[in-house]
Order: C-alpha cells, then sequence, then structure tokens
C-alpha cells in the first residue's frame, strides 16, 4: 500500500507562490507517474500536472508558464512550484502516484489532500 503524504498548501495573495510538496511511501513496485490534481468547491477533480519517472511533463493550459513540476526520484518525492497565483487557482489539491506492478497493472493512489487559496 502507497502512502502519499502531501504539505505546503495554505492562503497566499494574488501574484503570490507557493511550493507543495508529496512524498510516497510503501510502494513494493516502480512509480511510474505522480502528479498533482485540484478540485475547487462545486467542480470536478482535474490535472494540473504530472511527471514521468523519465521526466515527461504534462500540464493543464490553464496552469502553463505559471506552475512548474519536478520530482526527486530516489526520494520518491514531486514537488509542484506555483507562480503568478490567481483566485481561479483556490483549490483542494490532490497528490497523485501511479503504481505499475505485476503484469504491468496500474494501480493509482491519493493524497488527503491540501488547500490552496488564493485571496486578498
Amino acid at each position: 500500500q502507497v502512502q502519499l503524504v502531501e504539505s505546503g498548501g495554505g492562503l497566499v495573495q494574488p501574484g503570490g507562490s507557493l511550493r507543495l510538496s508529496c512524498a510516497a511511501s510503501g510502494s513494493s513496485f516502480r512509480i511510474n507517474a505522480m502528479g498533482w490534481y485540484r478540485q475547487a468547491l462545486g467542480k470536478q477533480r482535474e490535472l494540473v500536472a504530472a511527471i514521468t519517472d523519465g521526466g515527461i511533463t504534462i500540464y493543464a493550459d490553464s496552469v502553463k508558464g505559471r506552475f512548474t513540476i519536478s520530482r526527486d526520484n530516489a526520494n520518491n518525492t514531486v514537488y509542484l512550484q506555483m507562480n503568478s497565483l490567481k483566485p481561479e487557482d483556490t483549490a483542494v489539491y490532490y497528490c497523485h502516484a501511479r503504481v505499475i506492478g505485476l503484469g504491468y497493472a496500474a494501480y493509482d493512489y491519493w493524497g488527503q489532500g491540501t488547500q490552496v487559496t488564493v485571496s486578498s
């Protein structure tokens, strides 16, 4: 069972920055992809950014140029640097990890979520 522990959320003014961290533990198999999703009040959960263990990244159009995802494979930790934050970035941010197990079966794991609030 993989555990994901997030940190770094909080309250920030528009234009400010935050850095989210997520550490994964307990996996006996390779963690293929790690990423961040977010869910605003009354909306569906959406992908923010993701990164593979090979360093391939993907971003939502709404955060391109403002957010940067990075990963420390040795420590199974993923980071999300968020700059130029906007009120519409306010949401609960969830860490996600996809583990490839035996027979290439894929398993998805989620963190507990961390609140990011952008407000003056």
